[in-house]
């Protein structure tokens, strides 16, 4: 009896186990499917990049080097480096607080205000881009990086003031409260408080910013007229002529594009975490 008891004892967790060792290697056999399939597009693209156009199919370096010493690639890139970040920098330092009215305020502004948010995010941006257009003509701001950041600024605060607002809602205002009672301000316990352990949430908003910035093409297009302000989705058109189209300096492109959304993610990914906020309610 011992013996059986033992037996079964001993014997009984290894079905399970092993049954849940089959089922986390099938679900991450099916997630690297799923990201190979997904990174298909991606691989294309740097292999085309580094196509040679001898028509041999040798790997080499030779797109890239035309692209970065023949064109306006670099300049492209540098304006879109300073677009993207103003925007990132300016909408996040409006959007943080902002979000923090929207989490922590009561009554009927706070409501309109929140109404007002969802309007303009609901709203087409193809519908203001003529009427902006006009205006900017008028006071200058038509072809240059300064207008086109105004322009973004705009299109992404609604949606950056709503991810600011959502996270913050999930910081327990307690905590606020303790910072007020030992003696901090208002503004002093969003600073301190609210925003240091709201970092997860203003770098989602920052990299949602970024990207918009980034990839734009229709707003950049229609604002947009001298090379010499081009961003890089537009750099790429000028690789496409009437009867025919350098593919491999489009894809070279294409990559370095690629390469800074890549690089920030990859360096801030470590970041998204909610420890402080777990961390401070420990003991509740």
């Amino acid at each position: 009896m011992t013996t059986a008891t033992l037996k079964t004892r001993t014997g009984t967790p290894r079905p399970s186990t092993e049954a849940g060792s089959r089922g986390q290697w099938l679900r991450f056999a099916i997630l690297v499917a799923l990201a190979a399939f997904a990174l298909i597009p991606i691989g294309g693209t740097v292999v085309l990049s580094l196509r040679s156009n001898n028509g041999t199919g040798s790997l080499t370096l030779e797109n890239f080097t035309n692209v970065l010493s023949s064109s306006g690639a670099v300049a492209w890139l540098l304006n879109s480096l300073q677009v993207a970040l103003a925007t990132v920098v300016v909408s996040v330092a409006v959007a943080a607080p902002a979000g923090y009215v929207l989490s922590r305020g009561r009554g009927r502004l706070v409501g309109g205000y929140s109404l007002l948010l969802f309007v303009v995010q609901a709203l087409p941006v193809i519908t203001s881009v003529i009427p902006l257009f006009i205006l900017f003509s008028h006071i200058g701001l038509a072809d240059n990086l300064v207008g086109i950041t105004i322009l973004y600024v705009a299109s992404s605060m609604s949606v950056a003031t709503w991810m600011m607002a959502a996270y913050m809602d999930g910081i327990p205002g307690s905590l606020e409260e303790a910072a007020w009672i030992d003696g901090a301000s208002v503004f002093k316990g969003f600073l301190h408080v609210v925003l240091r352990n709201s970092l997860p949430g203003v770098l989602s908003t920052a990299i949602f910013t970024f990207l918009m910035a980034w990839n734009d093409y229709l707003v950049a297009s229609i604002f947009l007229r001298s090379a010499g302000a081009f961003t890089l989705p537009i750099g790429v058109q000028t690789f496409f002529q009437q009867h025919s189209t350098d593919w491999g300096s489009v894809m070279a492109v294409a990559v370095i594009m690629l390469l800074p959304p890549t690089i920030i993610f990859a360096t801030l990914n470590k970041y998204f975490s909610v420890g402080g906020v777990a961390g401070s309610l420990a003991g509740q």
